[in-house]
């Protein structure tokens, strides 16, 4: 497949074979330019990718009390978690079974009862129909059949993960081996600071792959980060569903800014298939959730932790959120362009740096397989 001007000749079955996944990385290539902007496959990811894997909702903090709950969209579905009276996390489809109206309307809060707002029916902190109004003479209906349809939920050191599948896998499995990797940086003794959030003009999967380049951008886009990183040592591991781009630090004066806040001996990138990263330094962590809004725009929601959020911290944290939205500014442009060009019938696909690009690969690799597996799975009609 020479251009992405072909996506609108070729069936998705024909777009989606055209990656050789098990290609060497000495000989690969990324995915193909019409997976980025063809909205054929931004639906096949939708049904599969994004509703089948586990999704970062939100922060545990956000619901550590009873009746505290925080809403997201997850894969174009609207989802709520929520604490109970009895202490037990739980997560719904936020749709009221009478007339589909969101039950929970702010994006955070707390909570005695669910309160729909458009015909006031209520749902317990557990999903279950509590208050029907003038709902007598109704024949043939059984409260207990119309709660809230629930969703897996489960937690993860810092974060609320969802997963849409009934059958998934538990949530320990799917994070396989990052489990024992992040353990030793002690993540829960952060706190939560600041969020920030970035629109961007560009396919989810040119985030991600900005993301996962082994540092190859970084000389010529980051100067500041670069001068605290020692770019020769750079290195990137794979295993199960993560990848791990890993740099010793260095001293160094060229940018004040960077070199105050990004401290330590190492810093740590990691990165979670599908769309969820996060970046640690010394007391410092910086999460990443990248949400597909079509196929040409993404929503970054950056999340920023620290060891010490008081206030005569404050303008220490303040500053190390400025350098975390400079770089980020950093990359919008450039993955804002990529967009752009895919669209180009000059370009089909690109080859991979075998020294700095397997991180990318391996997200590839993952992508092809559950983008072909939803293919087999539909073309079988399903479970």
């Amino acid at each position: 497949m020479k251009s992405s001007g072909l996506a609108r000749e070729c069936g998705l079955e024909e777009i989606v074979a055209s990656y050789r996944a098990n290609a060497p990385l000495a000989e690969a290539s990324t995915i193909p330019a019409p997976w980025y902007v063809d909205e054929r496959v931004a639906e096949l990811e939708r049904q599969t990718v994004f509703s089948q894997s586990w999704q970062v909702l939100g922060r545990a903090a956000q619901v550590a009390q009873p009746g505290q709950f925080v809403t997201a969209t997850i894969a174009g579905e609207p989802i709520v978690a929520v604490r109970g009276s009895d202490g037990v996390l739980r997560a719904f489809y936020n749709v009221c079974r009478h007339h589909a109206a969101a039950v929970v309307t702010e994006p955070c809060g707390q909570a005695s009862i669910l309160h729909c707002p458009y015909h006031g029916w209520n749902y317990g902190l557990d999903g279950a129909l509590k208050g029907v109004p003038e709902f007598d003479g109704v024949r043939n209906f059984e409260r207990v059949e119309n709660g809230l349809v629930p969703v897996k939920v489960e937690t993860w050191e810092q974060f609320i993960f969802v997963n849409l599948d009934p059958h998934a896998r538990p949530l320990g499995e799917f994070l396989g081996g990052l489990v024992k990797r992040v353990a030793p940086l002690g993540l829960g003794r952060l706190h939560h600071f600041a969020t920030r959030i970035y629109d961007i003009h560009c396919n989810w999967k040119v985030f991600v792959d900005n993301y996962l380049d082994g540092g190859y951008h970084v000389p010529h886009l980051h100067k500041g980060l670069n001068s605290v990183l020692d770019y020769k040592q750079y290195t990137i591991e794979n295993e199960d569903r993560y990848c791990l781009q890993s740099s010793p630090m260095v001293s160094s004066t060229a940018d004040a800014a960077t070199a105050s806040t990004r401290k330590g001996e190492r810093a740590w990138y990691f990165w979670l298939y599908p769309n969820f990263m996060f970046n640690c330094y010394e007391g410092y962590l910086d999460t990443n959730l990248v949400v597909p809004v079509d196929v040409d725009h993404c929503r970054v929601i950056f999340d920023f932790y620290f060891s010490d959020v008081s206030e005569a911290a404050r303008a220490y944290n303040e500053e190390s959120v400025a350098v975390g939205n400079r770089v980020q500014d950093e990359d919008l442009g450039i993955c804002e362009a990529v967009q752009r060009g895919l669209k180009s019938r000059a370009y089909g696909a690109g080859r991979l740096s075998v020294r700095r690009e397997a991180g990318e690969q391996w997200f590839h690799r993952l992508l092809a397989a559950d983008l072909k597996s939803g293919l087999a799975g539909a073309n079988s009609g399903g479970r």
